[in-house]
């Protein structure tokens, strides 16, 4: 997920001789993007307000705007958690800060430089050694269809892409997951693109 926060800010006595001061982070932990949404291919961006008291602890959290419900409770969750070093209320530094704050939540950005490239180069065996491991209900959290996912939800799908055509797409390639990982497991030399559905297969 990337995410994007202001944290310094810079506030403005009354008097003519302004007083500037910085917001230090001390501890700001990453919204966590909800699995569901992610398995969904769902991204969006959030608008939060909140403020800086002068302990360093965080209140008066307000969503001004979301893409999804469960992405503002998520930026909620987190900001609440943030604390920043505390300063002195002197010299016209005032008692609180207000920050208006962006978050975006996308897919990982240090996948594979070329991950269409990746994707089709895999073979079944690499796939297979870790659905051995790993409990059927989370194969569709696998590395293979994450990228996969991610690939379809990079800025240059979704220039091509209608938001409904891309989450469909996706909607698909998971309901598929069983039976693209059950082709491998009995053809383990073969290539993982070749079981996704077509119309994926095609754009990579």
């Amino acid at each position: 997920m990337r995410w994007f926060v202001l944290l310094v800010m810079w506030a403005l006595s009354g008097e003519a001789m302004a007083a500037e001061f910085f917001l230090i982070p001390e501890s700001n932990p990453r919204p966590v993007y909800p699995i569901a949404l992610q398995r969904a291919g769902i991204i969006g961006d959030v608008r939060v307000r909140f403020t800086v008291n002068f302990d360093g602890s965080v209140g008066k959290v307000s969503i001004l705007q979301s893409d999804h419900h469960d992405l503002a409770e998520a930026t909620r969750v987190a900001i609440e958690q943030w604390r920043f070093k505390p300063w002195t209320v002197e010299d016209g530094r005032p008692a609180e800060q207000e920050v208006i704050a962006p978050m975006q939540f996308r897919f990982n950005t240090t996948l594979p430089l070329h991950t269409n490239q990746w994707l089709k180069e895999l073979r079944c065996r690499d796939l297979n050694e870790v659905i051995v491991h790993t409990a059927e209900q989370s194969w569709v959290d696998s590395a293979a269809f994450h990228y996969t996912r991610a690939y379809l939800s990079n800025a240059f799908s979704t220039t091509t892409l209608s938001p409904e055509r891309r989450l469909a797409l996706i909607a698909r390639l998971n309901r598929k997951v069983p039976i693209i990982v059950r082709q491998c497991l009995n053809n383990p030399t073969s290539r993982y693109v070749r079981y996704l559905p077509e119309e994926i297969r095609k754009m990579l």
